[in-house]
């Protein structure tokens, strides 16, 4: 067996490992399917400290993907469903991936991407027959030799293409049953149920997602997850399957506001025990009638895929605190640095620079010069936020990282799509910004210099749109384009991006 599912499927054989909405796994059922699935990525070649990527969407098969590669000592790159065919070959270049499992409803945009490789690249399919045909070759047995190795996840980067984030479990070598000991320590220290049931209801390609679903799997908790967010479904489920953690983002918790007040009357939620959510921050209205209806189970965290979670802050802590995103945590080492690097007072703003307790560090995959960059000494990094803490050890974020985008819980970073327009032979100039949205926090919005400033057109407008759909994932197409007559740069040629976007946001009363 498995080693970390090894006592779960002796334990409940018939007890509920996975379901979506093609069917369940039993625990037995699962661990007999990544143990041939090891040894069918053995018989390929695979072994400890090889990359593969999965394209692949909310089923149960990713989760065999992800148990049989953490077994194998083989390094998972989690594939943003939505991006194109150019997004994915860049990544599967830059990651040295090995080989790529693919669900069929992206194999288009995966054949597009492999064709756009130099080198061959093995293709696996998930799902069907043919994946089913592959387990069926190998035999059921425990593997012999199993190796623990974690998923390298990509995080957008200021200079517009994604960056791979390495950590220690990343590196192959390690027994396998260090996961039982990293879950088990995340379930205490998240205070999720033992043996709980986990709704997955958001992309498991995004580092929060996967640890918010995958962590309290490997502590023997069952998952049940769905390919798209349906508010109204997510209430049914969480009754149906006495759902008692899940991970929201908080275009999520709005639109489960918006629901008719007799579907919310049928809610019972009496299972829930922990809502975790996190990703972009949270409109303290929705926060307030969210606690309202579900009661104090929400805990809101702060932290990001370099760096994991570091603080977290419950409902009623938040009730108390309501522009805090909480304590650090007692591993975390949270310093506030002016621009000159010297340590800010409490109360003041600076750059927030972390430290792990634990001596974990990141790096950027092939990349020393951006990993050089986030670090400001040994082991201490940014994520780029600017905040402060209070005199009761409170971390407040009184700013984003520059430039960021955050639309329904998901980071945009606007170099990569002004390149985009930049690229197109009528625009001189683009610059890519958010504005509110009611309902996603955050919308794209483009500014465009044209070669010709006289050819700005409604038509020329829908033109550049297709373009950026053409090179771009949909999330990231700006929602509409303003044209001006020159873009506000620096002497230097920074871009002074704010003349452009603090319009939009005045009289909102929200910081940005």
């Amino acid at each position: 067996m498995a080693e970390n599912f090894r006592q779960f499927a002796a334990r409940r054989p018939d007890g509920l490992a996975l379901a979506d909405e093609r069917g369940t796994l039993t625990w037995a059922a699962f661990d007999q399917r990544v143990n041939r699935l090891i040894h069918a990525l053995r018989a390929a070649g695979l072994g400890a400290g090889d990359r593969i990527a999965v394209l692949c969407a909310n089923r149960t098969e990713l989760f065999e993907v992800l148990g049989a590669a953490m077994h194998a000592g083989i390094v998972v790159v989690p594939l943003n469903w939505h991006w194109v065919a150019d997004e994915v070959a860049y990544v599967l270049d830059d990651a040295e991936v090995r080989a790529l499992l693919v669900d069929d409803d992206f194999r288009a945009v995966a054949d597009e991407a492999q064709a756009r490789l130099d080198r061959d690249l093995l293709v696996v399919p998930i799902g069907g027959d043919a994946y089913q045909d592959l387990l069926d070759a190998q035999p059921g047995g425990e593997p012999a030799d199993q190796l623990a190795a974690g998923p390298m996840f990509y995080t957008s980067g200021t200079t517009g293409r994604p960056k791979g984030v390495r950590n220690a479990l990343t590196h192959a070598g390690l027994p396998a049953s260090v996961w039982q000991l990293v879950a088990a320590g995340a379930v205490d220290t998240l205070a999720l149920p033992t043996d709980g049931v986990t709704l997955l209801c958001g992309p498991a390609y995004h580092s929060a997602q996967w640890a918010f679903a995958m962590l309290p799997f490997l502590n023997g908790g069952a998952v049940v997850m769905r390919q798209r967010f349906d508010a109204a479904e997510t209430l049914t489920l969480i009754d149906e399957f006495r759902v008692t953690n899940l991970h929201l983002v908080p275009t999520q918790l709005h639109r489960l506001l918006r629901l008719p007040d007799d579907v919310r009357a049928r809610f019972s939620g009496e299972s829930l025990r922990v809502v975790y959510h996190g990703a972009a921050p949270c409109p303290p209205d929705v926060k307030r009638r969210m606690i309202e209806w579900w009661g104090p189970r929400l805990v809101e965290y702060y932290g990001g895929t370099e760096g994991a979670m570091l603080s977290t802050i419950t409902s009623d802590e938040w009730l108390a605190h309501p522009t805090s995103v909480g304590k650090p945590w007692s591993s975390v080492e949270v310093v506030v640095l002016d621009d000159d690097d010297t340590p800010c007072p409490i109360g003041q703003e600076g750059t927030l620079y972390c430290r792990s307790r634990l001596g974990t560090d990141f790096e950027y995959h092939r990349d020393p010069a951006k990993t050089e960059a986030a670090h400001r000494g040994p082991g201490l990094f940014t994520l780029g936020d600017v905040g402060y803490l209070d005199d009761e050890g409170y971390l407040h974020l009184s700013d984003r990282r520059i430039d960021l985008i955050i639309s329904g819980g998901v980071n945009i970073y606007p170099a990569e799509i002004e390149g985009v327009l930049q690229a197109h032979p009528a625009v001189r100039d683009a610059a890519v910004f958010g504005i509110p949205n009611d309902e996603y926090g955050e919308e794209v919005k483009g500014a465009v210099q044209l070669e010709e400033p006289g050819a700005a057109s409604g038509e020329l407008s829908v033109a550049l749109l297709a373009y950026c759909h053409e090179h771009l994932a949909a999330y990231k197409v700006p929602r509409s384009l303003d044209f001006v007559a020159e873009l506000p740069r620096y002497p230097t040629g920074k871009l002074y991006k704010r003349l452009l976007r603090d319009p939009y946001w005045e009289g909102t009363g929200r910081r940005i």
